[in-house]
């Protein structure tokens, strides 16, 4: 696969495909998402990935999950996130599919979110169920986000969550910057015409790559990352 040496664009919500009739429907990514058992493990995992460690993010108390980050861009950022053992479990599914990690669970790129100006429209444009629009906040921030009602991933991770951020600033220019950006992000799934129609759907076929997996493998994430250091690979080769 041929590597992109020039940043991921994080437009910001308000930048319009003009003349796709996608206007309102039109997504960029706004976070990819390591899912590990605890917030340790996930953090080591990109560490050891990327040479960075991720700061503290916050409390997630509808979810019972907690968050590290890392900056990405003026608007994207890495997430880990894991079950927050200081809290009660909720009385629903956590998302990102984190209930059905086992405590020795590897940590895993397995989600990423995409940011929409009107969630509504993007969710309705999209031919695959993305999930229910609920409100959530993690301290002095709130959104919206599409959370499917069992906490699975869709189609295993290659469709994103939707988002829609009620803050007049993207969060990640909140965080500290270690001159990390995305390079290029793909998806290889056993149905790539189908992944492929649901991001064109939202405006992000040229934002993502997507592939065939091989014969009886999973599918997968993988995201280039452009760090001080040189070119890296979440998760590692």
């Amino acid at each position: 696969m041929t590597q992109s040496r020039h940043p991921i664009s994080a437009a910001t919500p308000d930048i319009r495909d003009v003349g796709t009739g996608r206007e309102d429907s039109r997504c960029f990514i706004d976070h990819i998402t390591v899912t590990a058992p605890s917030l340790e493990v996930g953090a080591a995992f990109v560490r050891q990935a990327l040479g960075v460690s991720p700061q503290v993010g916050g409390e997630h108390p509808r979810m019972g999950t907690h968050n590290l980050l890392l900056r990405l861009g003026d608007a994207l950022f890495l997430e880990v996130i894991a079950p927050n053992p200081s809290t009660p479990a909720p009385t629903r599914p956590r998302w990102f599919a984190l209930d059905t990690l086992r405590p020795d669970a590897p940590p895993a790129l397995a989600a990423w979110v995409a940011r929409s100006s009107d969630i509504h429209a993007s969710a309705s444009a999209c031919p695959e169920r993305l999930g229910n629009i609920e409100p959530m906040s993690r301290g002095t921030l709130d959104w919206l986000i599409t959370i499917p009602a069992d906490g699975s991933l869709p189609l295993q991770g290659a469709a994103p969550a939707l988002i829609e951020w009620q803050t007049d600033v993207h969060p990640a220019v909140t965080l500290r910057d270690h001159g990390l950006s995305l390079a290029s992000f793909a998806l290889c799934h056993p149905e790539p015409e189908r992944v492929a129609r649901a991001l064109a759907s939202l405006g992000l076929e040229r934002s993502v790559r997507v592939s065939a997996t091989s014969a009886g493998s999973p599918p997968r994430l993988v995201a280039h990352i452009d760090t001080p250091k040189g070119l890296r690979v979440l998760p590692l080769p």
